[in-house]
């Protein structure tokens, strides 16, 4: 067989012969990656002719789906089989897709051939014979696993039927409703409802109600269905409210004796003026040997909350606060958060500290952590403290600057270090007693936040370094950390060639201290200028999500080699694990914890930390919206703040709303999406929009329902 292909491949061969002798290569190596170089090599491709109809055939090849290019000339059989397990991701348009378990790329599925599975199921499909041309379908043969069969909507009751109008963009149908299953709703009424059937021959899905949220629009209503729609909860289980209702307040002298005794050292939070739970303080008192002993000091949440209590599996299912525009959903009963655990002056209060002794120059000359007990002296708003600051004068203002400046010199080094200087505006809403936005106001990290960020900072990374750092040769054990991984090469390279147009540089390849150090000096390049928005936007997306992980890989945005979250427990379940392990390992010289059981409840943090985060920005939009319903035919200054296939989203100056600009509504032309230089570019007159365009724009719509605000150019 070797010498009929040697022996064709060095003569001229048509391109039905070089097909066959290539397919026949790629099945003698079903599982290797074949380089181009090897190709043209072993069949002997000497001429250019020969070679560039072996780059035609390669590409009918991956059109075809009969190979996969795994990097760049690089070729690989598709070893697809006929069946596949994956997951079903509905889209309402009909397209929608099949992820396999294995991570290749999304496979189309008709509706026709959904078998009504629902967005986030786990199913089996079975692939259809490979269309010449036609992109790879697939159909669902098996539903295995039901990821959500519950949706919020407005009910559409009539004399005859009733259906819930869903406002989820995964399904294309609305729920039908049997007029007995209605649970007392109303029309025009929010509702959580559960699809129970979904007959094949019916278009619909049938469904029940679960749960009446109230009439569609009052704010209540409109707040709980967007934690419903997340799958998020907005009520506590009684038996978990009971649980907490139980727990003593007492603090016995057995208790007080076993811990170091903060009770007579100054000591204060700084938290926002609307806070109710202060889950850290601080404490400082000068040494007799001239150092500093600042004290960062931490709700013990976990001596009142024990593993595997109900309170416990509560806080781990929900494994974070949530925190929408009008309202915080606490991860712990408000008996703990804001009462037993919330670090209240003049209260005497359990916590776990890290105490640091240090220099004028931030300079930590000894540290340790171990359980102590406080009584705060007072409760500091950061406007206050910041007052103190700026003015060098205020209650114990000494002690407050003498915090400022090693914090300001942590903060230098932190930069000097590589750690990137990312301080994005934060965008607030005004609202009145029944949530109604009244208008926006910008919330600024001063120096007061600065102070408070960096001694967090220094305590989450000296506990991580406790329990990570360990000597050559020995294993570290298990432990929770917050790592953040280095940016992706082809995003960080697509940032530097976009911003290269704006006359900014910056740096692709080098050390990470190098590159980090190129975005901060592009960073400030950047501060004030009318592109600054925009590049620290598009900067943020190069950058890679941070996470929680028993396997630490560092922290490449703070420049931390070991970073952990402690400083938090009333408000994020991995800071609980962290004080649970600490205290494993300080008190006894045992075994390590179970990787594989901490590894679990780390997903479960990061999964739901980024669900907190989508109903977050949900319940902005939603607010966005509703400011802007009376504002329809009004004209605004914005900024072209993303680009999209449908349409450009403009930012409104002032505001910072944010509104779509439809394709539909740019009728002067053809557009085409360009994704790399993020802009449209109009076929017929070549007009351009891009990122950071300056755009004049009217409210054409608001939709409260879909969240939905339009924009068309004024």
């Amino acid at each position: 067989m070797k010498k009929t292909r040697e022996k064709k491949a060095g003569k001229r061969m048509t391109k039905k012969q070089l097909t066959e002798i290539l397919m026949d290569l790629f099945q003698q190596h079903p599982a290797e990656e074949l380089s181009q170089k090897y190709i043209f090599d072993t069949l002997r491709l000497t001429t250019h002719p020969l070679k560039m109809l072996c780059m035609e055939i390669l590409y009918d090849f991956i059109a075809d789906d009969f190979i996969k290019e795994s990097s760049k000339h690089r070729y690989k059989l598709q070893n697809r089989g006929v069946e596949m397990t994956g997951t079903f991701q509905r889209k309402s348009n009909g397209k929608n897709t099949f992820i396999p378990d294995d991570g290749g790329e999304p496979i189309l599925i008709a509706e026709r051939n959904s078998a009504h599975a629902l967005n986030g199921d786990k199913v089996k499909v079975s692939f259809f014979a490979r269309r010449k041309r036609h992109m790879i379908e697939a159909e669902v043969v098996e539903i295995l696993e039901r990821s959500n069969d519950t949706f919020v909507g407005t009910l559409d009751i009539t004399s005859q039927y009733a259906f819930l109008l869903t406002e989820s963009r995964t399904l294309a149908n609305d729920i039908f409703i049997p007029k007995d299953r209605l649970k007392g709703g109303k029309d025009g009424d929010k509702a959580i409802v559960k699809i129970v059937e979904w007959p094949e021959r019916f278009n619909n899905p049938i469904g029940e109600v679960v749960e009446i949220l109230g009439p569609a629009g009052d704010n209540n209503t409109e707040m709980h269905a967007i934690l419903a729609e997340f799958g998020l909860p907005y009520a506590y289980p009684k038996n978990v409210v009971q649980a907490a209702e139980k727990i003593s307040a007492d603090i016995t002298e057995e208790e007080i004796a076993k811990r170091e005794d903060f009770r007579d050292v100054l000591t204060f939070t700084c938290d926002p003026a609307d806070a109710k739970d202060f889950d850290d303080a601080l404490s400082i008192r000068k040494l007799e040997n001239g150092l500093w002993e600042v004290g960062v000091h931490i709700a013990d949440v976990t001596h009142y909350v024990k593993e595997g209590s109900v309170i416990d599996k509560e806080a781990l299912n929900r494994a974070t606060s949530v925190y929408l525009v009008d309202r915080t959903i606490p991860m712990l009963p408000e008996k703990l958060c804001n009462n037993l655990c919330s670090l209240r002056p003049d209260e005497e209060k359990l916590t776990y500290s890290v105490i640091f002794e240090m220099n004028e120059k931030a300079e930590v000359k000894k540290s340790r952590i171990v359980h102590t007990i406080i009584k705060s002296n007072r409760r500091f708003c950061y406007e206050e403290v910041q007052k103190i600051i700026e003015n060098k004068q205020g209650e114990f203002v000494d002690e407050i600057l003498a915090l400022d400046g090693m914090a300001k010199k942590l903060r230098e080094k932190r930069f000097k270090n590589g750690a990137i200087n990312f301080e994005r505006v934060e965008v607030k809403f005004k609202i009145d007693k029944k949530g109604k936005p009244l208008g926006v106001y910008f919330k600024e990290s001063k120096d007061a936040n600065k102070l408070i960020e960096e001694f967090m900072l220094l305590a989450n990374r000296t506990v991580a370094e406790k329990i990570g750092k360990v000597g050559k040769g020995k294993k570290a054990k298990t432990f929770v950390y917050r790592v953040h991984d280095q940016p992706d090469p082809e995003k960080l390279a697509n940032l530097s060639e976009f911003i290269s147009r704006f006359g900014y540089k910056l740096r692709t390849s080098g050390t990470n201290g190098e590159i980090s150090k190129s975005f901060n000096h592009m960073l400030a390049d950047i501060k004030g200028k009318k592109e600054q928005n925009l590049i620290e936007l598009i900067s943020i997306k190069a950058m890679q999500k941070a996470y929680y992980s028993t396997h630490n890989i560092g922290h490449y945005g703070l420049a931390f080699s070991h970073y952990t979250h402690f400083t938090s427990p009333i408000r994020r379940y991995p800071d609980m694990m962290a004080h649970r392990l600490l205290t494993k390992y300080l008190e006894e010289e045992g075994r390590s914890a179970n990787l594989g059981k901490y590894e679990d409840m780390c997903e479960q943090s990061s999964k739901m930390e980024e669900i907190a985060a989508q109903a977050e920005r949900a319940s902005i939009k939603y607010k966005q919206v509703e400011f802007m319903k009376d504002k329809i035919g009004q004209v605004f200054p914005g900024v072209v703040s993303s680009i999209s296939e449908w349409g450009i989203y403009v930012e409104l100056t002032e505001s910072k709303c944010e509104g779509l600009v439809p394709i539909r509504d740019l009728g002067d032309d053809y557009y085409e999406f360009d994704e790399k230089n993020y802009c449209l570019r109009g076929r017929r007159n070549h007009n351009v929009y891009q990122l950071g365009d300056e755009l004049n724009v009217r409210v054409a719509r608001a939709n409260l329902e879909k969240k939905q605000l339009d924009f068309e150019l004024a």
